[in-house]
């Protein structure tokens, strides 16, 4: 979660879905001073990755519910926001986002990666669908690890 609410702060500071790169950095690196102008590039690039931002001429456009999202007034980014997550970790965050415990979330995708024989990326996937939660960007990592 700790990308998302860094992700999310630009967005909520300026109060658009939609800002330019360069106003997502500034507001990283200097507004908030929480990373270094190439950390907050680093940070772009990942979120593009994870489908939580796409960009569009120069702008960057927040692809999920900045509502959902709370800013800590204590946050402050770890070192996890660099570190590409799994397919597992995608479906996970995305059934919690969808207001689901995520002790149980686990609970149910282990027990359908040994009911059905498939790996944990693999059940998360599954387990998301069937709860109507959209991870296509986990789906689509999924098959990219195969």
């Amino acid at each position: 979660m700790s990308l998302r609410v860094t992700v999310a702060a630009p967005f909520k500071q300026r109060g658009k879905a939609r800002i330019g790169e360069h106003e997502f950095v500034v507001a990283l690196s200097l507004d908030r001073d929480w990373l270094s102008p190439d950390q907050a590039k680093r940070v772009i690039d990942i979120a593009t990755g994870e489908g939580l931002v796409s960009r569009d001429d120069g702008d960057l456009i927040a692809d999920f519910d900045l509502d959902s999202v709370e800013i800590p007034d204590d946050f402050s980014p770890d070192k996890s926001v660099f570190r590409e997550r799994s397919a597992f970790e995608r479906a996970v965050d995305a059934l919690e986002a969808d207001g689901l415990e995520k002790q149980e979330v686990v609970a149910a995708v282990n027990e359908l990666q040994q009911e059905v024989g498939i790996t944990a990326d693999a059940a998360a996937v599954v387990y998301a669908r069937r709860e109507g939660v959209d991870v296509d960007d986990a789906a689509a990592k999924a098959r990219e690890e195969l």
